[in-house]
């Protein structure tokens, strides 16, 4: 690829340094730019647009990344389809063309039937900023509940619509984040988790506190909705609820923050006909000593996963009517750790980590021997759809070179059947995924994947892009994505290191990059990066570094301190001030895995490692483009604005330092796992992040690839 000269600004837009000093346990910490947390005062949105403009006229001396964006939308343009489920003899699912700013819910009466759009959020906003987060159907599949998001927030109002009509019930449900609306067997209402009402400045940015379940009789306000479950005296704790599939129970997941151990409770709705819907909840496993959830029930003995003196995890049967009663092990812990699993006719279905790779295995709850199901090579299960008592279920599984298939299982005989599979335009027959492992500074192995063209040279030419995340008992197992094809074509390699603080090897491995153990993290990331350059995959002037989220915050971290380690990072709408993170949106359930700054151990180790604070001015950094949406409501992009400006004031100072930018997306939240981001503006954001690496690859080491 031939190279242009980049323009570099003559300035960076001017960010006013103000002298707001905090005292956290007799240390004065600075925090300069504190004024950016007011998001729509006049000083942030000004300069929120001059950085837009600066950004903007910047990437435009990039001529390539039309030629990017031309290939991007062809690779991205290919039907995909979500896992189906069945009520009242229908398959829901969602399904996108190709193109579609956002997926379909549709229905179907089965495999090679037609299906049938019930929901399109792409006919609800000109700018495609409406979609679809959540969505459950009746029992009966005659109605169906679905979240509607605006502008990439997590906040979403809930409706129902008649599936056969297409038409929409009056009922609207104000004030939901992260929860669906989960039906009674009767179809005369459903559950929902919600907040109470906030001030209308507060609405996106607010600390959140007092997630409260209730209950909505179609027909009537939501003012009259019946109150069912909250934690009174946790208000800052969080909960989930899900019917069960027998319509007899409807279960509660509390997870109490500041820890990764949850409690399990359940309410008994009695007759699932004419429920109760307010009974009291009862305690299934409420001792917070470990990670659990309900995968389902036979009668009054519920399914449980559980990591209780089993770090990879086991399935165990909690008999309710016996509370005190010791479990009865289902599924055994084993070398292999659990990811998921699901119950259906009478058995259980568990995908489980082998070397951060999936496999996948039936198991009998009577004991019988298990079946471990074939799986086409490095490849990670996505997805387990199934209803307890149906031996029906569906799966599905993806690659970093072959996108996801969606299978069929019958769960009595064993037998698969192919239910959808994605056809793309991208070719992966000359290219080959390869797991190998990197040895991180305190001597832990770490696994690493990477794809690229059969039999490149291990010379140090080939560009690589690494990405890694760990954290939040998260795994990132192999599959596939656009944009990395798009690299691989460019003649790049893509590179996956599984750190820790994910689930890819259990509790243990969660816990061990978590709080005063974060730095582990940031170490197994930088481990790979020198192992990428030692092994002679690449080199320093070649790698390019990615993270999203908490993987935002890992680069912005390793950047610090590895200033030296690659070319290009892209941080992407990172947790990055950590002493404050807590104190917006969502961020105090964080600290399970952070911790916080309100005690001098939390913000002895925070402070060592957060990345606003820890620019080092006078410093040569690598080509850093920052990511965020100007109405995240998850990580604060105030997160953002604040590292990008501590980062230009330091560059600055140093002639010649390769640019920092901060691409800032009007009208968008989180984006990527959201689910709330709209296809042109992510195709947009990756045209422009992986020109801008591209740009400062060395002459010559990438391609552009074929458009036609």
């Amino acid at each position: 690829m031939s190279k242009t000269v980049f323009a570099l600004p003559p300035e960076y837009p001017v960010a006013r340094r103000g002298t707001q000093v905090d005292d956290y346990f007799g240390e004065k910490v600075a925090d300069p730019y504190r004024w950016m947390e007011d998001i729509d005062s006049k000083e942030t949105t000004a300069w929120v647009e001059a950085e837009r403009v600066c950004t903007a006229e910047a990437l435009r001396a990039m001529p390539e990344r039309t030629t990017l964006k031309a290939r991007l939308t062809q690779l991205w343009n290919y039907p995909r389809y979500t896992l189906p489920f069945r009520r009242g003899g229908a398959l829901f699912f969602t399904t996108n063309t190709g193109l579609q700013d956002h997926p379909v819910v549709c229905v179907s009466q089965g495999a090679g039937s037609p299906a049938r759009v019930v929901v399109d959020p792409n006919l609800l906003s000109p700018d495609g900023t409406v979609g679809v987060v959540t969505f459950e159907p009746s029992f009966d599949g005659k109605l169906l509940t679905y979240a509607l998001s605006t502008a990439g927030s997590d906040w979403t109002e809930i409706h129902v619509r008649e599936v056969a009509t297409g038409h929409d019930l009056p009922d609207v449900i104000h004030w939901a984040k992260f929860t669906g609306g989960s039906w009674t067997k009767d179809g005369r209402g459903f559950f929902y988790d919600r907040y109470p009402d906030v001030a209308r400045g507060d609405k996106l940015f607010g600390r959140l506190f007092g997630r409260q379940s209730y209950y909505h009789v179609l027909g009537t306000a939501q003012s009259a909705d019946l109150f069912v479950f909250d934690v009174k005296a946790h208000p800052d704790w969080h909960h989930t609820q899900a019917v069960s599939d027998d319509g007899r129970y409807l279960y509660l997941r509390v997870s109490p923050a500041g820890t990764t151990h949850t409690g399990l409770y359940y309410i008994d709705l009695g007759d699932p006909m004419a429920p109760r819907v307010n009974g009291p909840a009862i305690p299934l496993a409420d001792a917070f000593d470990a990670n659990c959830s309900i995968l389902g029930n036979r009668g009054p003995v519920f399914y449980v996963l559980t990591y209780l003196d089993a770090p990879h995890g086991r399935i165990v049967a909690i008999d309710s009517t016996k509370p005190g009663s010791p479990w009865t092990t289902i599924v055994p812990e084993g070398p292999d750790s659990i990811d998921q699993a699901a119950s259906s006719g009478g058995r259980i279905i568990v995908a489980a980590f082998h070397d951060a790779a999936s496999r996948l295995t039936v198991y009998a709850a009577d004991g019988s021997p298990p079946r471990q199901l074939t799986l086409p090579g490095i490849c990670s299960i996505q997805g387990i759809s199934a209803v307890d008592g149906s031996p029906e279920a569906f799966y599905q599984y993806s690659s970093y070179l072959v996108p996801a298939s969606i299978m069929a299982l019958d769960t009595q005989t064993g037998t698969t059947s192919l239910f959808k599979r994605a056809e793309t335009a991208f070719d992966p027959t000359p290219y080959e995924t390869q797991e190998t492992f990197c040895t991180s500074r305190d001597g832990t192995r770490i696994p690493v994947f990477i794809t690229g063209r059969k039999g490149f040279r291990l010379d140090g030419s080939t560009p690589a892009w690494l990405y890694g995340y760990g954290g939040f008992n998260i795994a990132i197992p192999p599959a596939y994505s656009s944009p990395p094809a798009l690299w691989l074509e460019m003649g790049g390699i893509y590179v996956q290191a599984n750190l820790r603080g994910g689930s890819e090897y259990g509790d243990a491995w969660h816990l061990a990059g978590t709080r005063e153990r974060k730095q582990n993290v940031f170490d197994d990331f930088i481990a790979a990066a020198d192992f990428l350059v030692d092994q002679g995959y690449t080199r320093r002037d070649r790698l390019v570094v990615e993270g999203r989220s908490n993987g935002g915050l890992l680069v912005g971290a390793v950047v610090n301190q590895r200033p030296d380690l690659c070319a290009v990072a892209l941080p992407g709408v990172g947790v990055m001030d950590m002493l404050r993170y807590h104190t917006f949106t969502i961020g105090a359930h964080w600290a399970s895995d952070y911790g916080t700054s309100e005690t001098p151990e939390g913000f002895r180790y925070l402070r060592a490692y957060s990345p606003v604070h820890n620019v080092r001015e006078g410093t040569r950094y690598p080509a850093i483009l920052v990511t965020t949406g100007d109405h995240d409501d998850r990580v604060f992009p105030a997160h953002s604005f604040k590292y990008a400006a501590a980062l230009q004031h330091a560059v600055a100072q140093v002639p010649g330092s390769p640019p920092v930018l901060i691409r800032i997306e009007h009208n968008a939240g989180h984006g990527g796992s959201s689910g709330t981001a709209a296809s042109s503006k992510l195709i947009d954001e990756w045209a422009d992040k992986i020109g801008f690496a591209a740009h400062f690859m060395p002459a010559g080491t990438l391609a552009l690839p074929a458009t036609s």
